[in-house]
């Protein structure tokens, strides 16, 4: 149970930044990356390989300079999303663009592949892989993946419903690798809280959706500031996958809430989806985990991480300070 050798000098938080689908682009990478919160994207959020590859320059370029002129200062490495599943057609291109660039992180999602491992263990890269439950986590810990995102009830995006109490003791009983627990987390008291379930890390995402440098769009933001955690709607009417969506996008892009709640044996493909393309209706439907219940602002990514790091050490130095009777 540790944070990779690799990450630890470099990180001002055992946290990552979520890599989000729209949300994430280089600006929000490089900017959490220079305060030592690891950066993700997806792969997918560019529209071809070439423009990925392009990217993947850009970024690379960037914190290379940055760590030139600011050798003291912990800046994070940065992380790539893919998707490993068979209906994702760039899988093998963006892969071997990972490779050829040395991307100190992948993230697969969708399917845990030893041969995706392989390939970045070949130049000494890391693979995180996201679960939701025990079997699939026992899959990637098989596959030997370096670390396990344990998405647990609460998050926003491909979720899943366990209780993360459940979830982090379960994948601890086989696996001792770097373990990341995510899941309306949203402030630094909750990355420590993650520690103390047995969780090496912190992996934030709804959070960074309100910065300055996301993607998302004002009234995407806007909404996240207006929801709270009853606007959270988990269903796989979007994307066939369960996901958390916030409800007032579900509305205004035409879902039929009611039969959100009792699809019964209504076919979602069919009655449920006004938006057939998938990449379209991430546009208009907002994802969002239970962690809006305490967003109300848009910050830089400076200032959120700088927030992040005062209140994890803060709620540290509460916790060596507590008198309690059952630590006697």
């Amino acid at each position: 149970m540790a944070i990779p050798n690799t990450l630890t000098p470099h990180l001002s938080l055992p946290l990552v930044c979520a890599p989000m689908f729209l949300v994430s682009g280089s600006e929000l990478v490089k900017a959490t990356c220079l305060q030592g919160v690891v950066g993700t994207f997806p792969a997918l959020n560019l529209r071809t390989s070439e423009a990925f590859e392009q990217q993947l320059i850009e970024i690379n370029s960037a914190l290379e300079q940055a760590r030139k002129d600011h050798p003291d200062r912990p800046i994070a490495p940065y992380g790539v999303n893919l998707i490993v599943h068979g209906t994702n057609p760039r899988l093998q291109a963006d892969l071997e663009l990972c490779v050829k660039h040395r991307v100190p992180l992948v993230i697969t999602s969708l399917g845990a592949v030893s041969g995706v491992v392989d390939a970045v263990h070949s130049y000494g890269g890391l693979v995180f892989h996201d679960v939701t439950n025990r079997r699939h986590a026992q899959k990637a810990a098989q596959a030997g993946v370096d670390g396990i995102i344990a998405v647990a009830g609460g998050a926003g995006g491909h979720a899943g419903t366990q209780n993360p109490f459940s979830l982090i003791a379960e994948i601890r009983q086989f696996f001792d690798g770097t373990l990341l627990l995510a899941g309306a987390l949203s402030k630094g008291d909750d990355i420590l809280a993650a520690q103390a379930m047995g969780a090496d890390m912190a992996y934030m995402g709804t959070r960074f959706i309100n910065t300055r440098e996301s993607q998302a769009s004002n009234d995407y933001k806007a909404m996240v500031v207006e929801a709270d955690a009853g606007d959270i709607i988990h269903t796989p009417a979007v994307s066939g996958v369960p996901a958390s969506f916030m409800r007032q996008s579900l509305e205004q892009a035409g879902y039929d809430l009611a039969q959100l709640s009792n699809p019964g044996e209504v076919n979602y493909g069919e009655k449920l989806k006004p938006v057939d393309d998938e990449a379209k209706a991430w546009k208009s439907v907002w994802s969002a985990g239970h962690g809006v219940a305490v967003i109300n602002d848009v910050p830089t990514t400076e200032t959120l991480c700088k927030r992040l790091q005062q209140e994890y050490h803060s709620a540290s130095q509460r916790l060596l300070e507590r008198s309690s009777p059952f630590t006697q």
